[in-house]
């Protein structure tokens, strides 16, 4: 009788167990998705706002300094929503914006004694 119970619940604790995995995974999924459909709108925005050099240029830059690259397109991002940019951006103007943005390189020396 008690073996009975003890299997019981166990049953009871891996069928727990099991839903609980699922619903972790479908909230993973729906994450996942969540975030690849803002990155699609992003991307959208971004493709209308940056000339086809401008957003290489991001895209390579992107691979070294991706939180940089992320402040600057949620800038540009928002620029575009509020309607300040009245054209699209070129290579040229992305560069002048990414000096602006970049902290300032502290120059080292080192003197010999």
């Amino acid at each position: 009788m008690a073996g009975d119970i003890d299997q019981i619940r166990q049953r009871r604790l891996e069928q727990l167990q099991q839903q609980q995995r699922a619903a972790q995974y479908q909230q993973a999924a729906q994450q996942q998705q969540q975030q690849q459909q803002v990155d699609e709108a992003k991307q959208t925005i971004l493709r209308k706002i940056l000339t086809p050099e401008a957003r290489e240029r991001l895209t390579t830059l992107k691979l070294a300094r991706p939180q940089l690259v992320e402040q600057v397109e949620l800038q540009l991002i928002a620029l575009a929503q509020s309607g300040r940019l009245q054209t699209m951006i070129d290579d040229a103007k992305l560069k002048v914006l990414l000096q602006q943005i970049q902290p300032k390189k502290k120059e080292m020396t080192i003197k010999h004694i």
